[in-house]
């Protein structure tokens, strides 16, 4: 099995508290490590460096005699390569304005949550060969949705070492009885995340107050999931959310009011997946079907849907999910 988990010499760079991460890679740690100590643990002490970056004459236009020599290299203008210093890896080509975020940077942003109580590190890991760099942290305060149904909050911090990526900090929640990672993208919530471009100095003060970090917590997201647990879906308005959460791309098929693969799916699995029974018939199970097909069923593997869940398609998917089911449970 590949994994996007970067592994160097044999180990994963990853590290873990608690149960065996998804793919079975890492190196098992307590759960009260320091940052710093998460950060050797999980082999992300290292740094990167923005070097020049040049280029030498084709040998073919040089007459027999002539020969290359350092001297004759023309330095590219407004670009630079990024590389990691501790094995002179190339992570990416960036610009010159681009700022570089160490990862000790990005692992002293949990340091005075986990110091005062707050917090304790997770799990932190490389995806990509090193050009994705991430820190979880969880946070030491919980919500039931319903009787039995715990959601856990956690803090995400992803430090991208790659050219056109944002810096990214966000609250995410995830619901225990099936390790589904939840999505906080409503309107309301807009501080549950916040992106921070290269081109800017990562400043964690401002960063810090932006999330709303210390007063909101799972706050927003509480009222939400409580809603849409309240709020119960008749059969035709779950197929018509499926519908539109995982829309027909054939125009002909939609015409017909066919149903796509992924709705097929979720509406097969609707009152069966993990965490069904306690939330049965509520909109909070329809929008967890759609979270857990993406946590656990959509992508050729393990690694990719958890970095698709956090980052890439599927976290959009989620986005749409969430407010979707809003407008449902709010008609209802």
């Amino acid at each position: 099995m590949s994994h996007n988990i970067e592994i160097i010499n044999g180990q994963a760079r990853m590290a873990y508290a608690g149960e065996l991460p998804w793919h079975g890679l890492g190196v098992k740690v307590d759960s009260n490590l320091t940052p710093e100590q998460m950060l050797v643990a999980a082999d992300l002490d290292w740094k990167v460096e923005k070097r020049p970056l040049f280029y030498f004459p084709n040998p073919d236009t040089l007459n027999d005699d002539e020969h290359i020599s350092l001297n004759d290299r023309t330095i590219v203008p407004k670009k630079m390569a990024l590389v990691r210093t501790s094995d002179e890896a190339l992570l990416d080509v960036i610009g010159d304005d681009w700022n570089p975020l160490q990862n000790s940077e990005a692992f002293e942003f949990f340091a005075d949550f986990v110091e005062e109580g707050g917090m304790e590190m997770h799990t932190a890991g490389a995806l990509e060969g090193g050009r994705r760099v991430w820190a979880l942290a969880k946070v030491n305060e919980s919500f039931d949705a319903m009787p039995g149904d715990r959601i856990d909050q956690y803090l995400l911090f992803s430090n991208p070492h790659k050219y056109g990526m944002s810096i990214d900090v966000r609250m995410t929640p995830i619901r225990v009885v099936c390790n589904n990672t939840l999505t906080v993208a409503l309107n309301i919530a807009a501080r549950s995340m916040v992106k921070v471009n290269h081109r800017r100095l990562f400043d964690a003060t401002v960063v810090k107050e932006m999330l709303g970090i210390a007063q909101e917590k799972l706050t927003i997201y509480k009222g939400a999931a409580k809603f849409l647990a309240s709020k119960n879906y008749t059969q035709k308005t779950v197929k018509d959310y499926f519908t539109t959460v995982f829309p027909h791309h054939s125009l002909r098929a939609q015409n017909d009011n066919e149903l796509s693969r992924n709705a097929t799916t979720a509406l097969t699995i609707l009152e069966t997946q993990p965490g069904a029974d306690l939330a049965g018939g509520t909109w909070w199970n329809a929008f967890n079907t759609v979270t857990y097909m993406t946590d656990h069923m959509l992508g050729r593997t393990a690694d990719t849907r958890l970095t698709s869940s956090w980052f890439g398609i599927n976290k959009k998917k989620k986005d749409v999910a969430l407010a979707t089911a809003m407008q449902y449970a709010e008609a209802a």
